[in-house]
């Protein structure tokens, strides 16, 4: 079997490991992360890696370099999912790193390395992401342990459940001196590549987003008592500054979404008081990501205030805009090229990714792999193609060959 074909099937394999039978979900320090964990810790001690848990619940793998307790350059990607996940989003990126280890295990380097299956990238257990790729960063906020899942459990208790120590959480920090940097491979979760026909990419950056909770309240009302001219009907003011968001992030260059909306009370039969809303922005600069949510929350005001409704806005995450680290950057560009015998294409991430977290205790490099069926991805639809993969393996680990002839 290829590298390639076994990275498939692994990601087929935690593909079935889930919450649900009718759909993909594994989330943090449920009984499937410990499932997955189990699974990715054998298929690293296969590649002849040292495994342990940190203390913020990330599976690590290392093997040392030419002399012990060199830095480290770490690969890996995400093992949590979304609800109704496809089988690639961060899986293919922990076994393609597994593959390079495996690739390289005869091999004396200038540094470690290490292989990392981050939890918690999406947030959608606790609602807020990066817990893992935050904790091996330094940059958790002590906050995030009493964050509660949609059940009352808190962070702190989870980690118990886990078998972790709460209070340990912040020995999962690294510092820059015990690393070299931080390689990741990727989906593209777009259809950029597909169109170009081209396999890879190179990631240049990583999208500046901001997240939200939006309220718009008016007041409840009978549906058949209640004449237009009185009606505060919070879902109507509510679906315009949907429509709203549309525009400004068309008229702006970014991406925004609304992925949840919830009309209360919610009888059939009644004109909805309040409506609770989500907002996601992105954009390549923190600028432009700024002034977007500026106007919509303009526009929102406006209408709200047209149909005297309320409106409120609470920031829920927010994440600047990182640019790749250029040596790392350089050397995934010469892997790409010795393995496609073409420049690549240089793409900035839309979709956030543990390295955002990661950049602020090392440099950052990205391979971004084309996603088949319109790029779609999230969904149980997201798919790839086995030669692409063969070729982010070829790359990944000429990348990982050119850092280490730079450093020797």
């Amino acid at each position: 079997m290829t590298g390639a074909a076994r990275a498939l099937a692994r990601c087929d394999e935690l593909g079935r490991i889930s919450a649900r039978q009718d759909a993909l979900e594994r989330t943090h320090l449920s009984p499937e992360h410990a499932a997955a964990d189990a699974v990715v810790a054998g298929w690293m001690r296969e590649a002849g890696l040292t495994t342990h848990l940190d203390p913020a619940g990330n599976r690590i793998g290392r093997r040392e370099g030419a002399r012990p307790s060199l830095p480290a350059l770490v690969l890996g990607s995400h093992l949590d999912t979304v609800p109704d996940a496809g089988r690639y989003d961060g899986m293919l990126g922990v076994v393609l790193a597994i593959e390079v280890a495996d690739r390289l295990r005869h091999e004396s380097l200038p540094f470690a390395i290490e292989v990392v299956g981050f939890t918690d990238e999406e947030g959608t257990r606790f609602g807020d992401a990066l817990f893992g790729s935050r904790a091996f960063a330094g940059g958790l906020e002590p906050g995030r342990l009493d964050a509660s899942d949609a059940e009352g459990v808190t962070v702190r208790a989870a980690l118990e459940a886990f078998g972790l120590d709460p209070g340990r959480v912040g020995e999962a920090a690294r510092r820059p001196e015990e690393l070299v940097g931080y390689l990741e491979v990727h989906i593209e979760q777009g259809p950029e590549l597909l169109d170009a026909g081209r396999p890879l990419a190179v990631v240049s950056s990583i999208a500046a987003a901001r997240r939200f909770d939006l309220e718009v309240t008016g007041r409840a009302a009978h549906a058949g008592g209640a004449p237009y001219a009185r009606r505060r009907d919070a879902l109507v003011g509510a679906a315009e500054i949907v429509v709203a968001v549309e525009r400004i992030a068309k008229a702006t260059g970014t991406v925004a979404t609304v992925g949840r909306i919830r009309a209360e009370p919610g009888g059939v039969n009644v004109v909805p008081g309040r409506a609770l809303l989500s907002l996601d922005v992105r954009a390549e600069r923190d600028e432009g990501r700024d002034e977007a949510v500026g106007r919509i929350d303009a526009a929102a005001r406006e209408i709200c205030a047209a149909r005297h409704l309320g409106w409120h806005l609470e920031e829920r995450y927010r994440a600047d805009a990182v640019v790749c680290d250029p040596a790392l950057t350089a050397a995934v560009a010469a892997g790409v090229a010795a393995a496609t015998g073409q420049e690549p294409p240089r793409l900035f991430s839309r979709a956030g990714h543990d390295g955002m977290a990661v950049a602020a205790v090392t440099g950052i490099g990205m391979l971004f792999v084309r996603c088949g069926n319109d790029g779609v991805s999230h969904s149980p639809d997201e798919t790839v193609d086995e030669g692409d993969v063969g070729l982010a393996l070829d790359a990944f680990e000429a990348a990982v060959r050119r850092l280490a002839a730079e450093r020797g």
